[in-house]
């Protein structure tokens, strides 16, 4: 009885948010460990579902760095990284293709249809879905890295009219037709401002963001930049931020950074009052 209990309370409590998020836009960055560990994916794949079900429509942005070099090393070629970037000849863009595209994105569609979800495969090729340019790092030439010009939202709003769910493999292509391996958290914020979407929603591997040794529930944009400057914020949090801190300036309401590999830690955030990682609000 106390169970039954607790779960009409849990109800209660998430009732309001649901009501709220009806309707909604969120765009979810999906990596780390959450990905690759079979019971922390079957965590995603329930609150993916449930979010589908109360209404909510969800865009995929998928990451796969640690599988693109397992396959390089594999295949004897070494990875080099600049500046947090991966260098991309064209023997690497190859592989990374092969392996966003071919494997990764594939399986997680897989794993979702088999949540009763119309999941759909693409790459930022397919429909001139990511349009991209090369990024330029310094006076380094990292190869075939892009960043993200323009979405075709068209697309998106076409696949989500028909019921699909939009997976994306961060593989995007210029006007020419060269194609670029484009960071997948940057990607996943530029397709979340073209959607103008209501919420972007970071699946790492860390419960959020450390100010003064303490995760915080809440950051204000406007203070990003402080944080960085006195070193609160350190390493491959930095691009993170500063994309969160755009991407709020773009309209998008808020960002989140969620640890994946902690039980139902998305629907945690998203539908208690107290949630479980850090939000980024303007």
């Amino acid at each position: 009885m106390v169970n039954a209990i607790e779960k009409a309370r849990v109800l209660t409590e998430a009732l309001p948010y649901i009501k709220k998020f009806t309707g909604a836009t969120f765009v979810i960055k999906y990596g780390g460990s959450a990905m690759a560990e079979e019971k922390f994916k079957n965590f995603f794949m329930e609150d993916v579902a449930l979010l589908n079900y109360v209404g909510v429509r969800t865009v995929l942005v998928h990451g796969g760095g640690d599988e693109i070099s397992a396959m390089a090393k594999k295949l004897g070629k070494e990875a080099v990284f600049v500046q947090g970037h991966r260098v991309t000849d064209k023997e690497m863009l190859d592989i990374a293709s092969m392996v966003l595209i071919g494997k990764v994105n594939k399986d997680i569609v897989r794993s979702l249809n088999l949540h009763n979800l119309n999941a759909i495969g693409l790459s930022g090729k397919d429909g001139n879905l990511l349009i991209a340019k090369k990024k330029k790092e310094g006076k380094v030439d990292i190869g075939f890295v892009g960043e993200v010009t323009k979405v075709n939202t068209g697309l998106l709003d076409t696949l989500e009219e028909k019921g699909y769910l939009p997976v994306i493999a961060p593989i995007g292509t210029d006007a020419q037709g060269n194609g670029y391996n484009i960071n997948a958290d940057l990607a996943a914020a530029e397709v979340a401002k073209a959607l103008k979407a209501d919420k972007l929603i970071y699946i790492t591997d860390t419960d959020g963001v450390k100010i003064n040794g303490k995760y915080v529930a809440t950051l204000r944009a406007g203070d990003i930049a402080k944080n960085i400057k006195n070193k609160q914020i350190t390493g491959g949090m930095i691009p993170k931020l500063n994309s969160a801190k755009e991407t709020v300036a773009a309209g998008v309401k808020k960002v989140h950074i969620i640890n994946g590999t902690k039980e139902h830690s998305m629907l945690l955030e998203i539908f208690t009052k107290e949630g479980t990682g850090t939000e980024i609000v303007k």
